[in-house]
C-alpha cells in the first residue's frame, strides 16, 4: 500500500509531520488548508481508521501504527481549544 506523510502544523506553531498507511488521507485532507481542531481531529480520525481498515482487509490485521498516530493525534488535540486552527501543510 502507498505509505503517505501529512504535515501539520498545531495552533501553537508546532509542526509535526505524520504517518498513513494509505492514500486515503487525500480524500479527508487538503494541503494548505486550515482546519479548526475538532474538524481536523474527526478528518484524521476517520482517515486514519479507512487506512488500518484498508491494510486489515489486505493482510487480515489493522496497522497499528495508524493507530497509533490516531492516538497521537488525539492526544495532542486535548491540548487545544476546538475552535483553533490546525494546517496541513503538506502531503507527500
Amino acid at each position: 500500500m502507498p505509505e503517505v506523510t501529512f504535515r501539520i502544523r498545531w495552533p501553537d506553531g508546532v509542526e509535526e509531520a505524520c504517518y498513513s498507511p494509505s492514500t486515503v488521507i487525500l480524500d479527508h485532507l487538503t494541503a494548505g488548508q486550515a482546519y479548526r481542531v475538532d474538524e481536523f481531529d474527526a478528518r484524521s480520525r476517520k482517515a486514519l481508521d479507512l487506512a488500518a481498515e484498508r491494510v486489515a482487509a489486505k493482510y487480515g490485521f489493522r496497522c497499528t501504527s495508524a493507530d497509533a498516530q490516531a492516538e497521537k493525534i488525539a492526544a495532542a488535540v486535548a491540548r487545544y481549544n476546538a475552535e483553533e486552527i490546525v494546517t496541513c501543510l503538506s502531503i507527500r
